[in-house]
């Protein structure tokens, strides 16, 4: 997910400073390779404050996934794609939103909790469960708008689910982000998702009837 991007380090208590510098230099540096002095640095604090909110690196990565999963559900929540009056209309709104926010450098658009999980999903179940709670949460509140299509399009019994398809668009768009990154081609990701929205609009198109044999 994607997509609050940077904001002047002065701003707000040193916690909150903290928690912005992470997303920003985690997206770019990758979990790993960010220490400590690196999230002071940015959020121009001291090493004490840190440890004053954050009792250790692990636990400041938790607390950005959660803080990540918070202020991307307000920035999806306001966007326009929940405007449409049809439900399809407003599952395919969503994808072209995705595809509007792939902008800028890699580490603006890119996927702070995608970025973390592919690197702590075994070394840190702590973070690996805060990150898919962040993704798979942002799923789910695409599936009211999926169900509610495939009743509109007589597809109650599909044989897939408004869960599956809903967490299919979220490993297609982190899949994206991959592949911009390991080609540095952000129009990887885009061709990604303009596939992604061609699928989802074939799944609901009615299957053309069988001429009558003589």
């Amino acid at each position: 997910m994607s997509r609050p991007t940077k904001q002047a380090p002065e701003r707000g208590d040193a916690r909150s400073r903290l928690l912005e510098a992470a997303r920003d230099v985690v997206r770019a540096k990758g979990f790993a390779a960010t220490s400590v002095d690196d999230l002071c640095r940015a959020a121009g604090v001291t090493k004490g404050a840190f440890f004053h909110h954050f009792d250790s690196k692990e636990a400041l990565g938790v607390a950005v996934a959660v803080y990540w999963a918070e202020t991307t559900s307000a920035f999806f929540a306001a966007a326009p794609y929940h405007d449409h009056a049809d439900p399809l209309a407003r599952v395919l709104a969503y994808v072209d939103f995705r595809r509007q926010i792939i902008a800028g450098r890699l580490e603006e658009f890119t996927c702070l909790v995608g970025t973390m999980v592919q690197e702590t999903y075994d070394s840190s179940p702590a973070i690996r469960d805060a990150c898919g709670a962040s993704i798979l949460g942002h799923a789910e509140t695409l599936v009211p708008d999926i169900e509610a299509a495939m009743r509109q399009h007589g597809l109650a019994d599909a044989g897939w689910t408004a869960e599956s398809l809903a967490r299919h668009t979220q490993a297609v768009l982190q899949g994206a982000f991959i592949l911009a990154k390991a080609s540095d081609r952000p129009d990887f990701a885009l061709e990604s998702v303009d596939h992604l929205k061609r699928y989802i609009a074939l799944l609901f198109q009615k299957p053309k009837q069988e001429g009558m044999q003589g």
